[in-house]
């Protein structure tokens, strides 16, 4: 992957990322910075194949870090910032990894489990500074990149997929690369765009589709700490293009700064990680005269479709499949492919799809066909003109402002409550999230517990982003005749519980 990064560089003073604070790091900076962590993380003991975990805030040093660790052949391995410390235990002893890194205030919670499973902890800050920074400012910036196979790992990212607990999706230096350089032509990237970077880097759309599309382009980045309106819409002059999140264009479209005139610079807004609204898509069109392009991506495959850079970019579709990817439909019990128009399961082939879980070889196997297909899990269909729509999903995996949850992890948190019999958790369409997080609880007669008790129970439990926005109670859950919970039909009675953003203003 590295090395195509190099290949990219036109001049080692081309800038690369611009801060916030209009701090500019030219990619000589970015050669210099991750050749530094990489001697780091060599004489910290860290050798091709070994895992580095990072729980770190946004910043400058942490994309350096996942650079760093591509040169040096190791795999990295990022965390979701709101994680707990019971969630981290679960995740590091899993992929054991010879060093984690996190934030300077987390260090004491997290280095008995780093140590319990064979690690060690070093720290950084979102301000860059921390013991690997210390350590980074008297290391040579010369490193010899270690030399890795396509086939081999550079990361593992954690994903609820379908069915139960996490599993560490293995993804390769060719995953990324093949992805990245697609995305690059498909999406007409050059040295001369500057991409506004809101987006987390823990998460492989900030990390992987954002980032390294960038580099293989050596292009630049506008890089945000979060997103923020105001912020982005004063980039929005000096920006070409923009990924984001649903949630980030009905937050925009709220703002009175957001018109063609602001916008009139921009060639490009993506949207993934959740489903886009068509009103979304039609509300900003209206606004800013450019269409946003939305495709379709999993942990697991990174990019497997997109809406046409050229050509009619269809709200409520995620166009058709990239360069190189393979995608058909087929009926989820026999896996006979299915005819354009029919509904039933996506399955994806190319060399964009990962190389299997971590450690789970036949779990590996059992989401695989014979001839390479992946099962996606989701749900769609593909019209008479080729573009693909994403109409559900297989499971019940709840997608909420592009974070995946497994509801039975959440179930097994409010049942063990005082006062509760049982729970459903089901994911409801929301127009900022794509959906919400919801509970749906049976109580014990009398019992005085309240919703508010209920979320509150859950804090420190797990991740905020796992939480439920709302909990309703019920006398009984719908069942069928074996004793299934009907997830359907709660999903159908709370289709409209959340009121819908306005999407327009006066």
């Amino acid at each position: 992957m590295f090395d195509a990064v190099r290949a990219a560089i036109t001049s080692t003073k081309a800038p690369f990322i611009e801060t916030s604070e209009g701090r500019v790091w030219t990619y000589g900076d970015m050669l210099d910075l991750s050749g530094r962590i990489a001697n780091v993380l060599k004489d910290s003991g860290v050798k091709p194949g070994d895992r580095v975990a990072v729980q770190v805030e946004k910043s400058v040093e942490a994309l350096m870090l996942y650079l760093a660790c591509l040169r040096a052949g190791a795999v990295y391995l990022p965390l979701n910032i709101a994680y707990t410390l019971a969630e981290l235990d679960y995740f590091i002893g899993d992929a054991e990894p010879r060093l984690v890194i996190c934030a300077p205030a987390a260090e004491a919670g997290i280095s008995g489990i780093a140590k319990a499973h064979g690690g060690t902890v070093e720290t950084l800050d979102d301000l860059g500074g921390g013991s690997l920074m210390e350590k980074t400012s008297s290391a040579n910036a010369e490193f010899t990149d270690v030399a890795r196979a396509a086939g081999d790992l550079a990361a593992i990212l954690y994903t609820s997929g379908t069915t139960g607990r996490s599993k560490g999706a293995m993804l390769t230096h060719d995953n990324l690369l093949s992805n990245a350089l697609t995305l690059k032509d498909y999406w007409r990237f050059t040295a001369d765009d500057r991409l506004i970077h809101a987006l987390p880097i823990f998460h492989t759309h900030g990390l992987f589709v954002a980032t390294n599309t960038i580099l293989v382009a050596g292009a630049s980045m506008l890089f945000l700490p979060k997103f923020d309106p105001d912020r982005i819409l004063a980039l929005m002059g000096r920006a070409t293009a923009m990924m984001g999140v649903p949630t980030f264009y009905v937050r925009l479209l709220q703002h009175p700064g957001l018109t063609r005139e602001a916008a009139a610079g921009m060639r490009l807004f993506i949207s993934g990680s959740a489903p886009l609204l068509a009103d979304t898509h039609r509300a900003f069109r209206e606004h800013t005269g450019h269409a946003i392009l939305e495709r379709y991506g999993m942990t697991e495959t990174n990019m497997n479709t997109s809406n046409p850079y050229e050509g009619d970019r269809i709200a409520g579709t995620v166009g058709f499949p990239l360069p190189g990817v393979e995608l058909r439909v087929v009926d989820p019990d026999t896996g006979s492919e299915l005819p354009r128009g029919a509904t039933g399961m996506i399955e994806v082939k190319g060399p964009n799809v990962f190389k299997g879980y971590w450690r789970m070889p036949e779990k590996t196997r059992a989401e695989f066909r014979d001839d390479g297909f992946f099962v996606t899990g989701d749900l769609g269909q593909v019209d008479d003109r080729g573009y693909v729509s994403i109409v559900g999903r297989g499971k019940d995996l709840v997608i909420s402002g592009g974070y995946n949850i497994y509801p039975k992890e959440v179930e097994v948190e409010i049942d063990q409550l005082p006062g509760v019999v049982e729970s459903a958790i089901i994911g409801v369409p929301h127009p900022d999230f794509g959906e919400s997080v919801t509970a749906i609880v049976v109580k014990e007669d009398g019992a005085g517990i309240d919703e508010q008790a209920v979320i509150a129970a859950l804090d420190g439990r797990l991740a905020r982003f796992k939480q439920p926005k709302r909990v309703i109670f019920v006398d009984e859950l719908p069942r069928n005749t074996m004793g299934k919970v009907q997830k359907k039909i709660l999903r159908d009675d709370y289709a409209d519980l959340y009121a819908l953003v306005p999407q327009t203003r006066d």
